[in-house]
């Protein structure tokens, strides 16, 4: 296990429309040492789009994970190859996402159903770049449409053993299986049951790969267990509904200085991200999805409803007035709340 994978027991998710370069800035004040991901960006936009919109990035949110999705290994390669440049510290190859959209291009989840067809993606994408290439998958998949039941656990055994003799040594394993028809992709995060054992036995076959384990860890206690039997806990969900839960990550997990952990308080990520939310407005980033890192900011806490009903109202303020608003809304916070 290569060093670069040991300094990054905890990550955050990928999620579509969630993380996008202004969500993991804030995040990046919450935990310093935290692995970010990308949103999923498929091969095709990168080698014919706009590059410098799809992956450019403050230096400030590395370490820093590009995680592709596509099925063709010339379009995964020639992504690799573009995408080094810009900086990117791993690259993940995704083979969860159970949306329609996805499956239609036959890629996200629908991959499990061939693991050496994965293999050669990982194999084509590793030749193409000098950065780690991983894999982040479910435990299973499910299609009635298709006929299809890799369900079992021998089916993962499978998968993780073809994949990782093309060298691919770190595996994100969501421990639910993924339902390819008849769920949304949120209710494939909710309703298939959680099967967090199948991704430790995982670790005992393969004890020298990497592995990592996603889905519905809410709380330290529930981490320190995951950890106890793999190297590393995705979080998702509760970045957003609860992101100062975060500001527990650098000291707990990552054996940070405990004066710098308590540096760390609210005040001084908000007195970061006002001026920058302010900047990225201005450079006509919008308004509604720029205050979207901060709804939750305050979840538990007294006068949290009160911070998310001010803060909605902040882009209603319209160009002119979303630097006042924001300044102001933070100016009505109790110093309790801030400190």
């Amino acid at each position: 296990m290569s060093d670069s994978c040991t300094k990054h027991p905890i990550s955050l998710a990928p999620m579509v429309d969630k993380t996008d370069r202004d969500w993991r800035w804030i995040m990046r004040h919450i935990t310093k040492k935290s692995l970010l991901y990308t949103e999923m960006i498929t091969a095709p936009a990168i080698v014919r789009g706009n590059r410098d919109k799809l992956l450019a990035f403050d230096p400030l949110e590395k370490p820093l994970v590009l995680q592709l999705g596509w099925d063709e290994p010339e379009a995964l390669a020639e992504s690799c190859r573009i995408s080094e440049d810009y900086g990117y510290d791993e690259i993940n190859l995704n083979c969860g996402c159970p949306s329609d959209k996805v499956q239609r291009h036959d890629f996200g989840a629908a991959l499990m159903a061939r693991p050496e067809h994965v293999a050669r993606l990982v194999e084509a994408m590793s030749a193409a770049t000098s950065l780690r290439v991983t894999v982040k998958n479910r435990i299973g998949i499910r299609s009635k449409k298709s006929n299809l039941s890799l369900e079992d656990y021998s089916d993962l055994h499978n998968f993780i053993k073809t994949v990782s003799s093309a060298g691919c040594g770190k595996f994100i394993v969501h421990s639910r299986i993924a339902i390819l028809e008849g769920l949304s992709p949120r209710a494939n995060r909710d309703v298939p049951p959680l099967r967090p054992e199948d991704v430790y036995r995982i670790k005992e076959d393969f004890p020298n790969l990497f592995i990592e384990i996603n889905g519905g860890y809410k709380t330290p206690q529930q981490i320190d267990e995951a950890l106890s039997y793999v190297d590393g806990v995705m979080l998702g969900r509760i970045a957003l509904d609860n992101p100062w839960m975060l500001s527990q990550v650098d000291r707990r997990w990552f054996g940070s200085d405990i004066l710098e952990y308590q540096s760390t308080t609210r005040r001084a990520v908000l007195e970061a991200a006002v001026p920058y939310l302010i900047r990225r407005a201005e450079e006509g980033a919008s308004r509604g999805v720029l205050i979207q890192p901060l709804m939750n900011f305050f979840a538990g806490e007294k006068g949290a409803k009160a911070w998310k009903r001010t803060l909605t109202a902040v882009p209603s303020a319209g160009p002119e007035g979303f630097a006042g608003a924001l300044e102001d809304a933070v100016t009505a916070l109790d110093s309790n709340l801030l400190d």
